[in-house]
């Protein structure tokens, strides 16, 4: 059922404004760095030094669905709205098998994916300003880079290096060199 400007309460009439959570519209205050936003991008960077990012979600010869290297027998899964007005669940068996590899569903772009889902909600309210969550998450980023070099110089006998995808798109890597 489509929303007609009609059917809604009378304070939102006339008005193009989203409806928000705060009556005062946006912040009141200068802004600030955003606690839930740091913890996200700092979360999301530590489990993205310790997974392989580039993993596809995909479904095996075997029918089990998981986040993988594609294989021969395997089948990249994609998700889309269906079409009919009852958009609650997501379709996987309308959905096209895509030929480039740059629209599967990897596990780097489901991080940022959460990352910035967990970030934007008090954006949305009205809380905070889109810059706080975008400096924020990049805040967090730092810090847990920053804990995996530290970590990393305790390793001085075990050379290993960690190759960790930034929310920018760049590679950092942590370890021996």
């Amino acid at each position: 059922m489509q929303e007609t400007l009609a059917n809604l309460p009378s304070s939102c009439q006339g008005s193009y404004f989203l409806p928000m959570a705060f009556s005062e519209g946006s912040p009141m205050h200068p802004a600030y760095g955003a606690g839930h936003a740091t913890v996200a991008g700092a979360c999301v960077t530590i489990l993205k030094a310790f997974f392989d990012t580039s993993d596809v979600l995909a479904k095996s010869a075997d029918h089990k669905v998981a986040f993988k290297r594609l294989g021969k027998d395997d089948k990249p899964i994609a998700f889309r709205a269906p079409s009919n007005d009852d958009a609650t669940q997501l379709d996987a068996s309308k959905c096209p098998v895509y030929g480039k590899p740059e629209q599967f569903l990897t596990l780097e772009g489901e991080l940022n994916k959460l990352a910035a889902n967990i970030s934007l909600g008090r954006y949305m309210a009205g809380v905070l300003y889109f810059s706080d969550y975008y400096d924020s998450l990049r805040m967090g980023e730092e810090i847990a880079i920053g804990i995996l070099q530290e970590q990393a110089l305790t390793y001085s006998t075990d050379p290993f290096v960690l190759s960790v995808p930034t929310f920018d798109g760049d590679i950092v890597r942590i370890g021996n060199r």
